[in-house]
C-alpha cells in the first residue's frame, strides 16, 4: 500500500536519485497527520466553546493537582509559547470567568492563576470527548504499535533537546 508521501518520495527518487531523501518519509507524513488531526481536534474544542489553546491552559492547571494555581511562568514553560501568547490566553480565559488571576501570598511581584469552579467543570467536562477524539485518531494501530510510535516519537523529542530532564 502507498500514500501521498510514497507517491513524492517516488518522484523525488525519479527527479534527484542523488539525494537521500528518506527524512521525508518521516517529517512529511508528521505534517499530513497533523493537517488530519487538527480540524477532527478543533470539533471537539468548539463543541465546549474552547480551542486548542484555551484547552491547553485549562488542562495544564487541572493535571496540577488539587491546588490547581501556576505561575504564567509555569504555564508558558508548559505550554512552550511565550509570555504575550499565555497573557492573551488567560486574558480571554478570565473574560469568561474560567480563571482567575491573584497576587501570590509570598510575593506581590507573581501573579498565581486558578481554575475556578465553572473552568474546572468545563474542563472535566471537555477532557473525556477530547481523549474520545484522541481514541478515534489512533483506532487505526494497535496497542503495541501505539506504544511502540509513543516510543519512537519520544526518541525524537529528545534528540531535538525536548526533554524534562
Amino acid at each position: 500500500m502507498t500514500d501521498h508521501v510514497d507517491r513524492v518520495l517516488a518522484q523525488w527518487a525519479e527527479q534527484r536519485p542523488d539525494l537521500d531523501v528518506s527524512p521525508m518519509a518521516v517529517i512529511g507524513r508528521l505534517k499530513r497527520l497533523s493537517l488530519l488531526m487538527e480540524p477532527v481536534m478543533k470539533r471537539t474544542f468548539a463543541a465546549h466553546g474552547l480551542d486548542a489553546a484555551s484547552f491547553d491552559v485549562l488542562a495544564t492547571l487541572r493535571r496540577n493537582g488539587p491546588s490547581r494555581h501556576l505561575t504564567p511562568a509555569e504555564l508558558m514553560r508548559s505550554a512552550m509559547v511565550t509570555s504575550g501568547a499565555v497573557t492573551q490566553r488567560l486574558d480571554r480565559l478570565q473574560e469568561r470567568g474560567l480563571v482567575t488571576r491573584t497576587p501570590s501570598p509570598t510575593d506581590g511581584r507573581v501573579v498565581q492563576v486558578a481554575l475556578t469552579d465553572a473552568g474546572l467543570a468545563l474542563i472535566d467536562q471537555a477532557l473525556p470527548d477530547h481523549l474520545a477524539t484522541e481514541q478515534g485518531l489512533l483506532a487505526c494501530l494497535s496497542p503495541d504499535e501505539r506504544d511502540r510510535l509513543a516510543e519512537t516519537l519520544r526518541a525524537l523529542l529528545e534528540g531535538l533537546g525536548d526533554s524534562t530532564g
